[in-house]
């Protein structure tokens, strides 16, 4: 909209190719905050149509994969858990694992699945790997229910102890960080691959691999001490290790690597954020 002001008018909005490190533009994301909700209800309603069982799916998938994971790295590798139960041990590691993966993936190619949409409508570029963002984090808490129905069970049935510990007040805070780990570098790699296509392959083959540098099915007191300082230097290392000390009292971290994930993973978002505003405005006349 514009009213004129003698021969000068004055616009609310003006759209134009200029890109900053720093104009992150957060009064205008604000006022598009209902279509990032739409976009989010969107995406949650789309990912399960046509789908025989629906929204089960967002519980299954962790499941399945779980007695996977519990058969061949449990029973058959005989990797140890612990005094922790098995199911626990790696459905712990399962969610969390879950969210980043599923996080960073969503976002590295926002600009090759949305480009119909950003070529068409102009909208606040950062409000689709949000929407994505807030889709994978809606399935995680839902999935948490999964978590503590099995929590329950082993509670109630297997008379395994649960307690809680001062840990347990910092799981929000673990998940926040992974799930900023995995958009920051999802922002980052969605540039690049908006660029270079061949990144596509390897994007898909960089997070599998990525997964054995983490504790996903290994607690890291079963590293190597001579590698170990190569899964520590992994900032997702230690949150994975207090996520399950919070639930299951075994993990292996120190204040220290909380303190070098937080930092890292902070400025890893900051920056993230500063190269997408100044490179997304540009990125529409190359994909």
């Amino acid at each position: 909209m514009a009213s004129e002001a003698g021969t000068n008018e004055h616009w609310d909005w003006e759209i134009s190719n200029r890109s900053s490190w720093c104009n992150w533009s957060l009064h205008e994301l604000w006022a598009y905050r209902h279509l990032l909700f739409r976009f989010i209800k969107r995406d949650f309603l789309v990912n399960y149509q046509q789908t025989i069982l629906g929204p089960l799916w967002v519980i299954l998938q962790p499941a399945l994969t779980l007695v996977v994971y519990v058969w061949v790295f449990g029973h058959w590798m005989g990797i140890p858990t612990g005094s922790a139960p098995p199911v626990l041990f790696f459905l712990c590691g399962i969610l969390l694992w879950g969210l980043c993966n599923d996080l960073f993936t969503g976002t590295a190619f926002i600009f090759t699945y949305y480009s119909y949409l950003y070529s068409k409508v102009y909208f606040p570029r950062l409000i689709v790997p949000l929407s994505v963002a807030g889709t994978h984090v809606v399935r995680f808490l839902i999935q948490l229910v999964l978590l503590l129905i099995v929590f329950g069970y082993y509670w109630l049935w297997r008379d395994y102890p649960v307690t809680f510990n001062a840990w347990t007040l910092f799981l929000p805070v673990a998940m926040l960080l992974t799930a900023l780990f995995a958009l920051s570098f999802g922002l980052i790699f969605s540039i690049l691959t908006a660029r270079y296509r061949d990144l596509t392959n390897i994007v898909h083959l960089g997070i599998r691999l990525f997964m054995f540098v983490t504790p996903v099915i290994y607690p890291v007191s079963l590293v190597p001490p001579g590698i170990r300082w190569f899964v520590n230097a992994n900032p997702l290392s230690p949150l994975f290790e207090v996520f399950r000390y919070a639930l299951l009292g075994q993990g292996t971290f120190t204040p220290g690597q909380l303190l070098y994930s937080t930092l890292s993973i902070t400025l890893l978002f900051f920056f993230s954020l500063a190269w997408f505003n100044k490179q997304a405005v540009r990125l529409i006349d190359v994909v």
